[in-house]
């Protein structure tokens, strides 16, 4: 279920906004606290974001560029202001499409589900995993984290992507060697061990530091 995060403060357009998603099996979340965008924005870790330009304390215009240092989320501008500079600021501050106030609410659903599909659909299924900013590319087996990328080998990857699809669940070793048997490099408990260490210090020298956690017993997990 795609995950989306309505930064918008006129609560009457943002219920509108989430009802309309809510009937169509998108899950929601509205910010209230605008001096916390980022914080809520890393705890709820959406697939889209609505954001509007006029805000308390800081613009949307703020905002994106702070979600811009730490995530490629595709990112709708909603606003009044939908003069040409408004629109072109939007574009070039890294947003991905830009919806003007007042909106037809089919047209909106339509935006946000065209936007989904083409970030997140190729042969429809979604081609990357985010997780607190640091997104993993199922299509070529590379890693991108604060706008640097780094490639992983096969069984790097392959732990990272199960780990990734169980956040916060401890997988056993013993999983994690059987999914990578199905692949065409056999991989026996040393050869893993290897390739755990291997995996952690590749995501240490990025700042990801403690992110795949030994959990004694039970075997790794990222929380």
């Amino acid at each position: 279920m795609f995950r989306i995060l309505i930064v918008e403060d006129d609560m009457v357009i943002a219920n509108a906004m989430k009802n309309c998603l809510n009937q169509w099996n998108y899950k929601t979340e509205t910010v209230v606290e605008f001096k916390e965008v980022i914080t809520q924005f890393v705890h709820y870790e959406p697939h889209l974001v609505l954001l509007d330009i006029s805000l308390p304390f800081y613009n949307g215009y703020h905002w994106c560029t702070e979600i811009r240092k730490i995530s490629k989320v595709p990112i709708i501008f909603i606003s009044s202001m939908s003069d040409n500079m408004n629109i072109v600021m939007a574009v070039n501050m890294g947003g991905d499409d830009f919806i003007a106030k007042p909106f037809d609410l089919n047209i909106f659903l339509a935006k946000v589900q065209a936007l989904l599909r083409r970030t997140y659909s190729f042969g429809g299924a979604m081609n990357i995993i985010e997780h607190n900013g640091m997104v993993l590319n199922l299509s070529d087996a590379t890693l991108e984290f604060n706008n640097a990328k780094i490639e992983l080998t096969k069984n790097e990857f392959k732990i990272l992507q199960i780990l990734l699809e169980n956040i916060g669940k401890a997988i056993s070793r013993e999983t994690i060697m059987t999914r990578l048997w199905e692949s065409d490099s056999y991989i026996d408990d040393n050869t893993l061990t290897v390739n755990v260490t291997r995996l952690r210090k590749k995501l240490a020298d990025m700042g990801l530091s403690d992110v795949v956690k030994t959990k004694k017993g039970l075997g790794y997990m990222v929380e």
